[in-house]
């Protein structure tokens, strides 16, 4: 979705849909209803909340399900697109695929995940090895061995600077900053069990809160992982995490590209960061031939290194056995993954109810063998002609925008032909890649649930690793497609839109061509704009970070971006808590210019011909109801917490609200001074 940021897109919170009865001054709303625009609520007016005249009525009528923290349409998608891979799931299972091959592979992943007697007979016997080789540690250079060992290429391009990674650092193989032909290694701060510093160091009740149920969660993960006195070393583990905590760097420092683009050579982290024997974590992570490395966050890694030495060996060792029992939970007992639930969806989510297990066997699946997976997705879902449409609407708003670029009074010529370049040489990938990879080296056993998972992390890892050296292929898709979403790949100067994205109530051939631009439309428009934005300014056409912009034209978009910025500073969903308008700005130009662009687009597709009512709206009434339709999200409160702290993304609602910097969306609906939303003609943002 065009949740993306910098090189991310945050994955859309799965849900389901759940309708009651209708007011009066409602629109009507079915279940599964194909009414245009259904989920109004018409007693609201448009300029005094946008979103909830376009969605009202669906949010009074909707629950969200007890097993997801969100819901809305972006989840709507993904839960029958869980539903169809269940179904494909079960019949390879029954295909007669031969052993080795890619569809008996994912079958036997999924039917092992599936089978709850045999885990539950298994106990914790699986994860028994792991613990002896924890318990064989004796010095600084087997703690550091073990600590290496853990790394895994769980930060990959899709989720960067931003992605959450629990093992003590992460490491994401991507194109060099610097050099745009060679991959590097990236190493990232890591080694927290809740999702963000902040969780460990904000000094407000609901973290305090939060801090000792985690505690509780600790414990219970060593309780049943078989160790005496687990609340003692819960303490121990949890006073661990708080000092790495301290070494973090914030959410936004992390956001900046500049600040993260740190080249060490091999010899420079003895020096720069002690403690760690660096020798022995680089062998065991499998990056003992790598001679430099971009280490986004100095600080961190400097301050991990330390604690290698000056925290006891025994701390550490409980700290890697909760993490290995607590990262496995899923693969375990039936205790072990309701204690998992009870804290990361329960606690920190607000999420009532575990998820039914075929769901998270997908997910797992999903994990693992992601791409053979939605091969089958793509063969049986994904017809050519939706590809052919789609990739027709991506000309489309690419060429309006290029148009937008011709007309941009305040950007100079320089700036405009690196732009135009940048725009010429964008790779655009619709539906699934053009290569699938072979995924021949990952060894699945039917019946060897956790094995299954830990040979999936280590082929993929090594699969990562394998790239350095290696010439940089741009054709590379980062997401499956199966995949509800959609990203910007500022490195590779690349936009990709998965398969899954592109149906109802984005795409739709059922659809006004309004809504469609409205909906899709503004999507690809976000990941297009994404290279032009305030971080993909500093990335020309090849990838290479370098600001291409001249100073006047870059101090004239940082002008609008900081406009933008104060402006979401003022949404505050809790009295409390507001949003972050820095932390988002990226994606909230993002969401402008995608807009603005569309808007174009559809405007140009008319060809000057009037476009037809539906409902008795307007073309552009549609257009916008498209947008604002889109974003329909309803999400529980610990969850919308967790996000406006962690996530790089506005809150949907927030998002909608997108349109009150457009002047046609004045005339659209008539939105007058004195109404909530209006800004004065010089007050609304203008990026592009």
């Amino acid at each position: 979705m065009p949740a993306s940021h910098r090189y991310t897109a945050a994955l859309a919170a799965l849900c389901a849909l759940s309708l009651a009865g209708t007011a009066s001054a409602d629109e009507a709303v079915a279940a599964g209803s194909t009414e245009p625009f259904a989920g109004r609520d018409l007693s609201v007016i448009p300029g005094a909340d946008f979103f909830a005249y376009a969605n009202g009525t669906w949010l009074r009528q909707t629950e969200i399900p007890a097993d997801r923290s969100s819901y809305g349409g972006f989840g709507q998608i993904a839960e029958k697109t869980d539903q169809r891979l269940a179904d494909l799931l079960r019949d390879a299972d029954k295909s007669g695929a031969q052993p080795g091959s890619p569809t008996r592979k994912i079958a036997d992943y999924f039917a092992t995940f599936m089978d709850e007697e045999a885990i539950e007979a298994a106990g914790v016997k699986p994860l028994q090895p792991i613990f002896q080789a924890i318990a064989a540690l004796k010095d600084r250079a087997t703690l550091s061995r073990a600590l290496g060992a853990t790394v895994r290429a769980d930060v990959d391009i899709l989720n960067s600077t931003s992605i959450h990674t629990r093992n003590i650092l992460g490491l994401w193989v991507a194109q060099d900053l610097d050099d745009p032909t060679s991959y590097a290694p990236f190493l990232l701060q890591g080694g927290l069990g809740m999702p963000d510093r902040d969780y460990y160091l904000q000094d407000n009740a609901r973290m305090h809160d939060i801090r000792d149920h985690y505690k509780e969660h600790i414990a219970s993960i060593l309780r049943l992982s078989g160790f005496a006195d687990p609340e003692v070393r819960a303490a121990r583990v949890f006073d661990l995490e708080t000092r790495i905590a301290l070494v973090h760097a914030s959410r936004t420092e992390t956001e900046d590209v500049q600040r993260g683009d740190n080249h060490w050579k091999r010899a420079d982290f003895d020096d720069r960061a002690p403690g760690l024997d660096w020798q022995e974590f680089f062998a065991a992570a499998g990056l003992g031939s790598a001679h430099e490395f971009i280490v986004w966050h100095p600080r961190a890694v400097t301050g991990i290194a330390a604690l290698v030495t000056t925290e006891p060996l025994s701390t550490w060792q409980d700290y890697l056995r909760f993490h290995a029992a607590d990262h496995l939970a899923g693969y375990l007992t039936r205790d072990f993954a309701q204690e998992q639930f009870h804290f990361y969806d329960n606690v920190l989510s607000g999420t009532p109810q575990p998820r039914a297990r075929w769901k998270r066997a997908v997910a797992a699946t999903n994990g693992a063998l992601g791409e053979p997976l939605g091969h089958l997705y793509v063969d049986r879902y994904f017809p050519a002609t939706s590809k052919a449409q789609i990739e027709q609407l991506v000309r489309n708003i690419i060429g309006a925008f290029g148009r937008r670029l011709d007309k941009l009074a305040w950007m100079d010529a320089q700036t405009r032909t690196k732009a135009k370049q940048k725009l010429a040489t964008l790779k655009v990938g619709v539906g699934y890649p053009d290569r699938w990879s072979d995924y021949g080296g990952l060894e699945i056993v039917r019946g060897d649930a956790v094995g299954n998972a830990l040979r999936a992390e280590a082929f993929h890892t090594r699969r990562n690793l394998a790239k350095l050296g290696k010439p940089i292929d741009r054709s590379e898709w980062v997401m499956d497609p199966q995949v509800v979403n959609a990203v910007n790949l500022p490195v590779m100067n690349a936009i990709q839109f998965p398969a899954a994205i592109l149906q109802p109530p984005f795409f739709s051939s059922d659809n006004s061509a309004a809504a469609n631009y409205g909906a899709i439309g503004a999507i690809i428009g976000h990941e297009i704009s994404h290279s032009f934005d305030d971080q993909g300014a500093l990335f020309d056409a090849t990838g290479k970070l370098h600001n291409w912009w001249t100073p006047n034209d870059f101090a004239h978009f940082e002008a609008s971006g900081k406009a933008l910025a104060d402006q979401y500073d003022l949404y505050r969903p809790f009295p409390d808590l507001a949003v972050n308008g820095k932390l988002t700005l990226s994606e909230n130009i993002a969401d402008l210019a995608g807009l603005t662009v569309a808007y174009d687009a559809f405007r140009l597709s008319l060809k000057s011909s009037p476009a037809p009512q539906v409902l008795g709206l307007s073309a552009d009434q549609q257009f916008f109801l498209g947008f604002g339709q889109a974003w329909r999200t309803k999400t529980r409160e610990p969850a919308l917490r967790q996000r406006i702290v962690v996530d790089g993304h506005a809150p949907p609602e927030y998002r909608a609200d997108t349109v009150r910097n457009l002047d046609a969306w004045y005339s659209a609906f008539d939105v007058r001074p004195g109404q909530a939303l209006y800004l004065p003609p010089a007050q609304r943002v203008r990026v592009w």
